[in-house]
């Protein structure tokens, strides 16, 4: 199966994941400004009547687009918030006890309750196992006197990428750690 191409912006911007079919598409309409990456795939199509030929193509795995629609709104966005990828930032560790349960007993927890006028927010929230998420309950973490093991951030759009795609290749992810924000990243490529 071929992993999924990294898109970026003809300035060298992560945008986005595309499938190889989209990548080809690009290709062929001439839209691939420049490529970057060491791993390429090739793919076949039909055989031309005419000269006997079967066309194939090559593509790269990270495809810069030219004259693409504007993605200037998503390096100003914050990357939506979802449970996979919180956890994966934290690692699949609880960030009060430091254990690292199974996914099913993971939980969001807010830093600052939400009943108590704290957001859903990167910002705000942290993984939880189950049972210090219950302890905590409707209280901030110095309340219940449950220090958190690392303070909570919003990742920027080149880490949301790492995060949100399981089978990224190695120069990809070379790639897209240049535009980390310098933190360290909890995950490792798999």
């Amino acid at each position: 199966m071929t992993p999924l191409i990294l898109r970026l912006d003809i300035s060298g911007t992560p945008v986005t994941w595309v499938p190889w079919q989209d990548a080809v598409s690009l290709y062929c309409r001439d839209m691939v400004g420049w490529t970057a990456g060491d791993e390429t795939f090739t793919f076949y199509g039909g055989t031309s009547r005419h000269s006997g030929l079967r066309s194939s193509i090559s593509i790269n795995s990270i495809i810069a687009v030219k004259r693409s629609r504007s993605h200037k709104h998503i390096y100003r966005s914050v990357p939506p918030l979802t449970n996979r990828e919180l956890f994966l930032r934290d690692a699949h560790i609880c960030m009060y006890c430091g254990a690292h349960p199974r996914d099913n007993k993971l939980t969001r927890d807010h830093v600052t309750p939400m009943s108590r006028g704290g957001r859903d927010r990167w910002s705000n929230v942290v993984t939880a196992c189950r049972s210090c998420n219950t302890r905590k309950g409707n209280r901030t973490p110095e309340e219940a006197k449950m220090p958190l093991l690392a303070v909570p951030y919003v990742p920027n759009w080149a880490e949301y990428l790492a995060l949100s795609n399981r089978k990224i290749l190695a120069d990809q992810m070379e790639f897209l750690k240049t535009q980390f924000s310098g933190r360290k990243m909890p995950f490792h490529n798999q």
